[in-house]
Parts: C-alpha cells; structure tokens; sequence
C-alpha cells in the first residue's frame, strides 16, 4: 500500500524565557493553514506530536510540558505603527486541541528577534547597533507589546550575560513592556471585587483573587489550600487528586469570571484561566537547589499550567502578579506586605523574577497602564519540520 510522503515547512526552534515553541511566518504555511481552522490546527497538533496518550510527545517537537508543547505565528502586522503580529498557539499533550484563548509571555521575549530575522521588521526601524523596538500586535488578546531587542552589527545579539532563573545558560536581556495588560473586554477585576468568595463544590470555599491582567488568573491564598507557597512541581505533579482539585477550582473560577458559562467548557479552554497560590516570603530551596531567602523576595508564588504546576512562572501570569501586586487589597498584596508597589519580586520554583507594574483607579475602577519584565531569548535550530502529507 502507497503511503503519502512527508512534506516540509520552514520553521525555527527557539527558547523564550521559560518555554519553548515552534515558530512559523504565516505565510511559510501550507495554503489551507494560512487562515484559522481546521487544517492549522492538525497541522501544529502533528508537528508538536499531539496527541499523544504516552504523554511525552516522542513522535514531535513538543517537549511534553506546558511549557515546551507551544506553536507561535508571525506575520507583517496589519495594524497601524504596529511592526508585527503574534498569533500564540498551546498545544494540548494528549488531546487534539489548539488552544487559542491567550498569550504567551515567555515566547513573547523570541517573536522580536524572530521578527527581525524573518524580514517582518522595515529594515529602516533596525540599528546597525543598539536596541530595535520592535512593536508586536498580541492577537489573542488585541493588545500592544513593546519587545526592545539588542542588535549588534545588524543582527540580533543572542549571547550575553543576563541570567534567567529557570534557563540554565545566560544570554542577551530583551526587555518586554506590556502595554494595557488587563486581558479582554470590561473590568480588570471582572466580578467587581479585589477579593471573592469562590464556592467550590465538594471542595470548598476560598477567598480568591481575580484579574484579568496579562493573563486571566485566579489566585488562592496557599495556606487556605494546604500549602506554603514553596512547593516544587514534585511535590504537587505527582498527586493526580490535588491536580483534579485545582482544575475544579478553575473551572469554576472561569464561570465567576464570565469566561465560561458552563463548568463542563473549561475542558475546551485549558490555558485560561490560570490558577495561582500566595504566601508570604519565607525561605525555601528553588529546584536547582539554590537558596532562597526572605529577604530575596516580596512574594511567594505558585503557578499551574495547562493543569501541571509549572517549573518556573509564566510570562503572562508575571503580568497578573505584579499588576495584582500593585493594587491595594487583593490577595497578592497582601501577601506581599499590603504596601503600595510599583514592582514585585516573587519567589517561584526555580529562583526569582521582577516584575515592575503600574496600575491606577480610574472613574471608580482599577486600570493597569503597563507592565515590564526581562526575558532572554535564543534559536535552538532552524530549517524545516516535516509532517506525513495526509495530515491535513
């Protein structure tokens, strides 16, 4: 029996902060992926090896984690005194399903030097040395994102000595700036209170804090859970009924939120919203096993992802900290002191991060202005990945 051959399209490998995705210029893609559908879908599902029931996506690119199970999609941006658009796509291990619903900040740090290699950027807005703005369009979200890459002798500047808690080799800093983060339409708070009573079924009650802010996000106050707020992803993967209790407590936190009218469709929409825990600093020991003082940190931080608790902290859910951090009353303030703060230092599983934040009340409302991180970013290979041709 004659067996279709494989095709291949052009694509690059890179590292963004914490993640890892495949990254494609739209129109690199076959004809029939080139708009939103079906055929996309199968083809990003096959070239990351999803689904996969083994869970670890041997026959793909995905790496089979939250975190390395991730596609993104560039092209020239269609929005004005805009240089690029940023299309994220997170792939689901082991069920056939692209989820759409949001952002990557991590891979947010790779889309500039993507950009700028791939001839996405006018040549005229890049330096022969210096730093390139590149001006991103995140469509998931319809939100602005300023990703300030270093150039050196006209071309991206990779190697450097920016360490990122995390990643275990330093490289070139790019600097990200989140413009108008809160995440969606209406409120940044979308039930109109910095703290709510989120009622559980079979679980329980717990106060929560939820904000729409890099991206949609449900913190919990650890202790209240059972925890410190220093677990490690052993201390939580390997318990599949703490897991099931936290995608409860999500499910029905995105029905409070007004994402979802209906807990049965949180299935549907795994990367938002996330779920988060807080505690007050305290020492610990990252899983790198460097220590983590007190002193170190404001915050401490866990995040899950994707239904796993992740290795390090999200790019969008920094976002949604600092951004919650700054703001008087919620959970993440407090735990971080209750003191008025333009930036937050937050401890997570692998060492720390910063996060500066601005957030203000606005005609009775809270509004976040704007939110900036560094990241780092590096291709890891480029060329073509290859699919069987019947995929799509």
């Amino acid at each position: 029996m004659a067996h279709v051959p494989q095709i291949k399209i052009p694509a690059t490998y890179l590292r963004g902060g914490t993640s890892k995705g495949v990254f494609f210029r739209r129109q690199d893609l076959p004809e029939a992926a080139q708009q939103p559908g079906e055929a996309r879908d199968k083809i990003l599902l096959r070239v990351i090896g999803s689904p996969d029931p083994y869970g670890q996506q041997i026959d793909g690119m995905g790496g089979a984690t939250s975190s390395t199970s991730k596609t993104v999609i560039l092209d020239k941006s269609s929005e004005p005194d805009h240089d690029v658009d940023y299309l994220f796509g997170q792939v689901a291990i082991n069920k056939a399903f692209v989820d759409w619903s949001g952002n990557c900040g991590n891979l947010t740090a790779a889309v500039g030097a993507f950009a700028i290699a791939g001839g996405l950027v006018d040549p005229s807005r890049i330096p022969e040395n210096g730093i390139c703005t590149v001006r991103i369009w995140q469509k998931n979200i319809s939100k602005t994102i300023m990703a300030h890459v270093p150039i050196t002798n006209g071309q991206v500047q990779e190697t450097g000595d920016f360490e990122l808690d995390g990643v275990t080799f330093p490289a070139a800093e790019v600097v990200i700036e989140f413009m108008d983060p809160a995440d969606g339409e209406g409120s940044m708070f979308p039930t109109g209170n910095l703290v709510d009573d989120l009622d559980v079924p079979g679980i329980g009650c717990f106060k929560a804090t939820m904000i729409n802010a890099g991206i949609p996000t449900i913190f919990l106050n650890a202790e209240e859970i059972g925890y410190t707020g220093t677990e490690l992803q052993k201390d939580i993967n390997s318990d599949a009924d703490a897991l099931a209790r936290f995608e409860t407590i999500r499910a029905y936190g995105a029905v409070k939120m007004g994402l979802i009218s209906d807990i049965a469709e949180a299935a549907a929409r795994q990367h938002t919203p996330k779920v988060a825990f807080v505690a007050p600093a305290t020492d610990y020991e990252a899983s790198s096993g460097k220590q983590i003082t007190a002193s170190d940190i404001d915050v401490c931080v866990r995040a899950l992802s994707m239904g796993k608790l992740h290795h390090a902290m999200m790019g969008t859910a920094s976002v949604a900290i600092a951004t919650a951090a700054a703001v008087p009353g919620t959970l993440v303030n407090m735990a971080a002191g209750g003191v008025e703060r333009d930036a937050v230092t937050f401890g997570h599983p692998s060492g720390t991060l910063r996060v500066g934040a601005a957030a203000a009340l606005v005609n009775g409302e809270w509004t976040a202005t704007k939110a900036v991180m560094s990241r780092s970013a590096r291709v890891l290979m480029e060329g073509f990945v290859r699919i069987p041709g019947d995929t799509f």
